[in-house]
């Protein structure tokens, strides 16, 4: 890139933002010989971000409207911090015209395009309206107050965010006003403007978006293509870059970029954007979505293919550098996955709590650009970091790069089986299976994807029932070496040692397939389980045991926390937890009772103490990470205990509400069969 003689100069960048992207950007900033100040709420004051930065500030709070969305409060930080430009990342106030002509105003530099052209693009409405106007073509809008069932299915959007959030399908004209209502509320609280639109949905769409450059002197790049069809609750899963369909139909590649370069130069554009498109998978005919006038989550499917450094790139037209005639050519493939805190298997409930080990082996680059067929990790999180409610429920991007598809697809999953994700649950199970799933390797994939090959057999477990009890084994034997290292009395004896023999040493763990007894003694050749009689454990620590089994040979690498152990071999990961000996009375809780599913804040009601409720229907509502989740009846009842209000925070697990039914037994009945009081 070069370099004129309007050329603008910074020295300091504070990133506007947190987590994964303000690791990224600073990455970019360091090779760049830029210094760079870090922001941070309350709730992020140990986050990985704010200790890779030069400087930092606090700002005070936890919620996003008083801390990341506060534009005063970030360039008040800019300022006492020696910033003389914001880079604003990816969320938050990255899309917002007032806050970049306030950083503007305030005589720094804004690292993103012209707030003039923001604010053409931010109003998702007037956008299709200029894009049909520049020729490109768009989805009709539909006004929500007149959608007739001849309309329908339809969705409803945000006009003035994304990613997912005040989204909602309608496919009857009874739900519309309810889902409007929903959608505005989580618009206004996630973007300060409950401002919604409706347009035709198209059940199995192909989402594929066009990464544009601009330089401040009229040069637009088209640097290729990703396909981001595979989506949970609108947001994208997995990204890939270049995309199957625009591979597979002669001529649309060359379509979609004049499209993007006509949708750019239409405004002006300047720096980094994305111009999203909803593509049939037959035709291939396409229409305009939106255009993402910052960085996307997904750019490092691009970095991989071009070889270009996307952040270094925004900074150098930020400074005045001229982009070359063409952008460098693609070659090879890359995906990208998301990795969510999450549980798919639950409605996506988001989980929160410590994130004891992340690690995935076999990582060629943290945030860097591969060149090379190999792995790159871009994660907002380390070993100890803690996942709360404020904030998405990413952890991590993990991104492969081949010379083919079917390779890339191979190696991403092959890491991911292969990585150590202690402490939250996360939705890495559903990852691999939808890469190794025959319609994905064949690139049949669309917006429907989940619901086409459905869920619950993606959110299988990896492991199968048998790698899962053969794990139990290798976390008892690690246990048993564990307590011997721990033994203040005999400790040189192995566990289980007596001079004749006697019966088996018993430990008992549960799993997603069941529960394990484990019974196991010491041979003449090792440690041997009862139930495994071809399984000889020829070395064991309290962290690593390696199996013998028919001949063949595996190691599984242990870790406890508390009574949660995690097994990792090449069976695949295994979360275990320990049975205690006796149950724990505090345990108990009411038959009928509500749980709460996640953290988070309560937000409504949908019944009061006395009401009677029917099964399924809403009894409250929580946000957690900036989403509703809907609270319902278990079955048909009286509610008799609210223990909530508007406003109560919660805790996982925590009792919401109790709904009592005639034919439900008495706690005492439900004990006595089950011994479970839920």
């Amino acid at each position: 890139m070069k370099h004129t003689g309007n050329d603008t100069t910074f020295d300091t960048v504070l990133v506007a933002n947190r987590g994964e992207i303000a690791r990224r950007v600073f990455v970019s900033c360091r090779r760049a010989g830029l210094s760079t100040v870090a922001v941070f709420s309350d709730a992020d004051s140990g986050s990985p971000h704010v200790a890779d930065a030069d400087a930092a500030v606090r700002l005070p709070g936890v919620a996003p409207s008083e801390t990341y969305l506060r534009g005063d409060a970030v360039i008040a930080a800019a300022h006492a911090a020696g910033a003389d430009a914001i880079h604003p990342g990816y969320g938050f106030l990255s899309e917002n015209s007032d806050f970049a002509q306030s950083v503007v105003d305030a005589g720094l530099v804004w690292i993103g395009p012209r707030p003039d052209s923001i604010s053409r693009m931010g109003s998702k409405v007037e956008a299709k309206k200029l894009m049909a106007d520049a020729g490109v073509p768009v989805l009709a809008e539909l006004d929500p107050a007149r959608v007739t069932d001849a309309d329908l299915p339809v969705l409803i959007k945000a006009s003035a965010g994304g990613g997912g959030r005040g989204m909602r399908i309608v496919r009857s004209a009874d739900e519309l006003s309810a889902q409007l209502d929903a959608a505005r509320r989580e618009a206004e609280s996630a973007f300060g403007d409950p401002t919604v639109f409706c347009e035709r949905y198209l059940e199995t769409g192909r989402h594929i978006e066009v990464q544009v450059l601009a330089d401040r002197y009229g040069t637009v790049w088209t640097v290729g293509e990703r396909e981001c069809s595979i989506q949970r609750r609108h947001q994208k899963v997995v990204e890939e870059a270049p995309s199957p369909l625009v591979d597979s139909v002669p001529g649309m590649r060359e379509n979609l970029f004049a499209a993007a370069r006509r949708a750019a130069e239409a405004i002006g554009y300047e720096g980094a954007g994305t111009v999203e498109f909803l593509a049939s998978g037959e035709s291939g005919e396409f229409y305009f979505l939106e255009m993402n006038t910052r960085l996307q989550v997904e750019h490092p499917v691009t970095e991989c293919v071009t070889g270009l450094d996307l952040v270094d790139l925004q900074l150098q037209i930020a400074a005045g550098g001229r982009l070359a005639p063409e952008p460098p050519p693609v070659r090879g493939y890359s995906i990208e996955v998301r990795l969510y805190a999450e549980d798919p298997a639950h409605d996506w409930q988001p989980q929160t709590g410590v994130v004891h080990r992340i690690a995935v082996p076999g990582t060629d680059t943290e945030f860097g650009v591969l060149r090379s067929t190999g792995i790159r990790l871009d994660s907002g999180v380390v070993d100890g970091s803690h996942v709360g409610i404020h904030y998405d429920a990413m952890l991590a991007k993990v991104i492969s790069y081949a010379p083919t598809r079917t390779q890339a697809a191979r190696l991403l999953a092959k890491a991911l089986v292969g990585a150590e994700i202690h402490g939250v649950r996360t939705n890495r199970d559903l990852l691999v299976n939808v890469l190794r799933h025959p319609a994905f390797r064949a690139g049949d994939t669309d917006t429907a994807f989940f619901t086409t090959h459905g869920l619950p057999a993606l959110s299988e477990p990896v492991a199968t029932p048998e790698a899962e009890a053969i794990s139990a084994l290798a976390a008892a034997l690690a246990d048993s070496e564990r307590n011997r290292a721990a033994a203040t009395v005999d400790a040189g004896l192995p566990t289980g040692w007596r001079n004749l023999t006697s019966a088996p040493q018993v430990k008992t763990f549960t799993g997603i397939h069941g529960e394990h007894e484990i019974r196991y003694r010491r041979a003449r050749n090792g440690l041997v389980a009862d139930d495994f009689t071809d399984a000889v454990a020829v070395e064991f620590a309290a962290d690593r045991v390696v199996l013998d089994r028919g001949g063949i040979r595996r190691e599984f690498v242990v870790a406890r926390y508390g009574d949660t152990v995690y097994v990792d071999s090449s069976l695949g990961p295994v979360r275990l937890d320990v049975v205690p000996r006796f149950t724990d009375p505090a345990s108990h809780r009411p038959v009928g009772s509500l749980l709460a599913p996640m953290p988070g804040s309560v937000i409504r009601l949908g019944a009061a103490v006395g009401d009677t409720v029917a099964a399924g229907q809403p009894v409250l509502w929580l946000e957690a990470m900036k989403m509703e989740h809907t609270v319902t009846a278990p079955g048909a009842g009286t509610l008799t205990e609210l223990n909530v209000d508007v406003g109560s925070q919660v805790d996982v697990g925590a009792v919401l509400a109790v709904v009592s039914s005639e034919d439900q037994p008495s706690d005492e009945e439900q004990s006595a069969t089950s011994g479970v009081g839920e």
